[in-house]
């Protein structure tokens, strides 16, 4: 699908817009120190995020030895430390702003569709001065459901006033692809992003691109 013929872009945020494991990394080995429980590696972490904060934790409980009785105590504390971390230790990837902007610049509305917590997500966008492109953030709590379930693109593209065929979705994992593919939206993938271990090329989208400045 061309630029002309889409209404809208929905953009992931984690591993598609900012490398966020070095945040994660810090706000889980704190929850985790907090907790009497030893630190879990980066690559583990890659490999975990994108299906929300509830999957990330009691994954990462499970990986540190943790029992799974102290989720709502790891939940709480990895909240806290999050809150006061968030995107101090990540960075927008290349060629984001400038795709971004070109984007926009074609006439396109822009959403942010994140599994991350909105309040966390906005927040990030706002730091790393990505919030003036989105017409709208999405978080992984702002519906019933999350990717990989279609149902955040449809809302997406319903508070949009678009037509999902004409909704592009952009991301980083299968998550975002099989939520595309469910809620009728063509569907393109980073190369560099974290989809649970696995190449990018794997996950069936349209294409996959080095850069955002390539759509």
């Amino acid at each position: 699908m061309t630029l002309a013929k889409l209404q809208a872009v929905l953009v992931d945020l984690d591993g598609t817009l900012v490398d966020t494991v070095g945040d994660f990394e810090v706000a889980l080995g704190r929850m985790l120190a907090d907790l009497g429980l030893p630190p879990v590696g980066r690559a583990f972490i890659e490999r975990t995020v994108g299906q929300g904060s509830e999957h990330l934790i009691r994954r990462t409980l499970a990986e540190a030895g943790g029992p799974a009785q102290a989720y709502e105590q790891a939940w709480r504390r990895y909240q806290a430390h999050y809150r006061e971390i968030n995107g101090r230790y990540s960075a927008v990837y290349p060629g984001v702003g400038e795709g971004l902007a070109r984007l926009r610049e074609g006439g396109l509305q822009l959403v942010c569709l994140t599994n991350k917590p909105v309040a966390f997500a906005a927040e990030l966008l706002a730091v790393k001065g990505l919030d003036g492109a989105f017409a709208h953030c999405f978080g992984g709590d702002s519906f019933a459901r999350r990717k990989p379930d279609p149902m955040p693109l449809v809302e997406a593209c319903r508070a949009l006033g678009t037509a999902p065929g004409q909704t592009l979705m952009v991301g980083d994992s299968r998550n975002d692809v099989l939520a595309a593919r469910g809620a009728g939206c063509p569907v393109v993938l980073v190369s560099y992003g974290y989809n649970h271990g696995e190449p990018a090329e794997a996950a069936g989208a349209d294409r996959v691109i080095d850069s955002l400045v390539e759509i």
